[in-house]
């Protein structure tokens, strides 16, 4: 029994993990290989056999596992998208859930061929479209931020939603208990009403407790992640012991809550439950995957494969396009939110408990509702996540996925005529200041720019759109460079954050000098300081965009390496010098004789 529990944790987090390195080198939804390993491991190859493994404790665990996850996708709603995006999220939610609800019911017992009481079960797990599966879709898709704030918030609200929907319809087809004599009705009434308040009470109560224990420091700073977790599981525990999957609207609100309370700290905790839903989230599909019986799999038919298609191509478009009627939704919002609607972790945990009660009722076709549950979930993971960022790109709902943006912090004369020489060479770039004289340069060239402190929320706001894949800290303050790179290096990747040489070059030594781990990678070489490069702009230097035979200039100071795929490669003392291929560009700093001496027709210059 322990070898096959060790052999089982191998498999599911070792598997998992591994399955998510490969998705992220080879740029595919990682939820397609976690997949494909569960259904590998276990029903396949027989290695893994979670239900046998981990025996009656495999549901509770996936349920705990569930509410950390859901949780933490409540962290990511921000109140303040509702202000562009406020109409959008109520019919996503309130009007399309009850049609999908609907015409995913009449699919079922049309095309699916299931009783009217398994059909009705199936149409309410499939209302919700996973936040496991929508919000890592949407890191890598570069969606404008409306667009994106409509896929989120549907996911999350109506992840609890639909699991409620469900226990709801499953109390009404098998019974709930109530004492002899008292309304059937009534009593259902009274129990989804004590679940409901109960999880209301507990999310809230919590995020406002713990906004007020933050806030004056009451908690360790290594107890706060412990506390939030803790708080999360009682959340959903306790709301689960009156109704069941009613503990997923308390770790949801508590989650949400949570977030729009702005508590200091927060962000920093977040990236830790970030990972953890990571891993989560991979164990989570191995295992509901690799527990999939062949027999089951069997049953799979032409009516229930027809009922997959019926719901990517028919249900879940109509319902968005009938609940959006007369919104201030455009066509191609509505085109592309009718579309992509995957579905994840709750829809399967959800299936995993719903078929077999059913069944144990004696509903026939029962038994039928998690292996189509599972082609669901299959056909639209691979279906949408494939086609997301393309089809976002040919709506013009996205940026290029191969557009690659830098964002220059303080608007200095050199770092104006940098940004400019970027821009003229189709480089996207956007310098930001908090002083509107500074970007009047670069604003009259038609660089974009941001009048901002870039650690308020203004700033945050204003670069959601469109958010920097590389930064460079460019201000004439080595510490608030390094504040900067320290506070954005885990949002954009800490290989991708720069500042300039710090004025004092003994701080760049590796014993005396800043921690690596408290700054960014240095621009250019260690002599490359605010100063220097100041004196040189105003001595005449100026930068521009050339061929890599620009290179060859003796005076030439080379910055930056313009791949061919839009990726940027710059020049540190941090890392080796990278090499130059062909059809590369280079961002040189050159004396203006040196530009008049070597005119070349592909040179990009920026006028003094």
């Amino acid at each position: 029994m322990e070898q096959s529990v060790t052999t089982a944790v191998l498999c599911i987090v070792g598997g998992g993990i591994a399955a998510q390195v490969l998705a992220a080198r080879l740029r595919i939804p990682a939820i397609v290989l976690l997949l494909a390993l569960g259904f590998l491991v276990g029903p396949v190859l027989g290695w893994l056999h979670p239900s046998r493994d981990f025996g009656p404790n495999l549901r509770p665990l996936i349920g705990l596992a569930v509410a950390i996850v859901v949780f933490e996708g409540g962290l990511a709603l921000d109140f303040r998208e509702l202000r562009a995006a406020g109409e959008g999220v109520l019919r996503l939610t309130a009007f399309a859930l009850p049609i999908n609800f609907l015409l995913g019911t009449l699919a079922a017992h049309l095309i699916g061929g299931m009783m009217w009481g398994p059909a009705c079960v199936f149409g309410s797990i499939l209302v919700v479209t996973g936040p496991t599966v929508i919000l890592p879709l949407l890191r890598n898709a570069r969606l404008e931020r409306r667009s994106a704030a409509f896929l989120k918030w549907e996911a999350i609200i109506n992840d609890p939603v639909g699991a409620i929907l469900t226990a709801v319809v499953i109390e009404i087809l098998v019974g709930v208990p109530h004492p002899a004599g008292e309304d059937p009705a009534a009593a259902l009434m009274l129990h989804l009403a004590e679940g409901v308040v109960v999880a209301g009470v507990l999310g809230v109560g919590s995020a406002l407790l713990v906004a007020w224990a933050f806030r004056r420091d009451l908690i360790p700073e290594t107890l706060k992640t412990p506390v939030l977790l803790a708080l999360a599981l009682v959340a959903y525990v306790v709301p689960n012991l009156l109704m069941h999957e009613a503990g997923l609207i308390g770790a949801t609100l508590f989650g949400i809550a949570l977030a729009n309370r702005h508590v200091p700290g927060l962000t920093e905790l977040r990236r830790f439950k970030e990972a953890l839903v990571v891993l989560l989230v991979s164990c989570l599909f191995v295992v509901l995957t690799a527990d999939l019986d062949l027999a089951v799999l069997n049953k799979l038919s032409v009516p229930i494969l027809g009922l997959t298609a019926a719901i990517l191509f028919v249900v879940r478009p109509a319902a968005i396009w009938m609940a959006t009627l007369r919104s201030d939704l455009s066509l191609r919002e509505r085109l592309f939110v009718g579309w992509i609607g995957p579905r994840g972790i709750v829809a399967a945990a959800v299936a995993g408990l719903a078929g077999p009660r059913l069944s144990e009722a004696g509903y026939a076709g029962g038994d039928l509702i998690q292996p189509t549950v599972f082609a669901v979930i299959v056909a639209t993971v691979i279906a949408h996540g494939f086609s997301l960022g393309s089809l976002a790109r040919r709506l013009r709902l996205s940026t290029a996925a191969d557009t690659q943006r830098l964002a220059v912090i303080g608007a200095s004369p050199w770092a104006s005529d940098l940004v400019i020489a970027l821009d003229r060479a189709g480089v996207p770039v956007v310098l930001v200041d908090t002083y509107p004289g500074a970007l009047l340069t670069a604003r009259n060239a038609g660089v974009p720019t941001l009048q901002a402190e870039l650690l308020s929320r203004h700033a945050e706001e204003g670069l959601s759109d469109h958010p920097p894949d590389y930064l460079l800290a460019a201000t004439r303050d080595d510490l608030y460079n390094a504040l900067v790179c320290t506070r954005l290096a885990p949002e954009i990747g800490r290989e991708r954050v720069y500042q300039l040489a710090p004025s004092e070059t003994h701080l760049l030594h590796e014993d005396t000098g800043v921690s690596r781990d408290a700054r960014g990678k240095v621009f250019g070489d260690a002599d490359a300081t605010f100063d220097a490069l100041a004196g040189r702009h105003e001595a005449g230097w100026r930068f521009q965009v050339a061929a890599s035979e620009a290179a060859e200039q003796t005076d030439a100071i080379r910055l930056l390496t313009i791949r061919a795929d839009g990726s940027l490669d710059f020049v540190s003392v941090d890392h080796p010098a990278p090499d130059v291929a062909a059809g590369d560009r280079l961002l040189i700093l050159t004396s203006v004789h040196a530009a008049t001496a070597k005119p070349a027709a592909h040179m990009a210059t920026v006028p003094a």
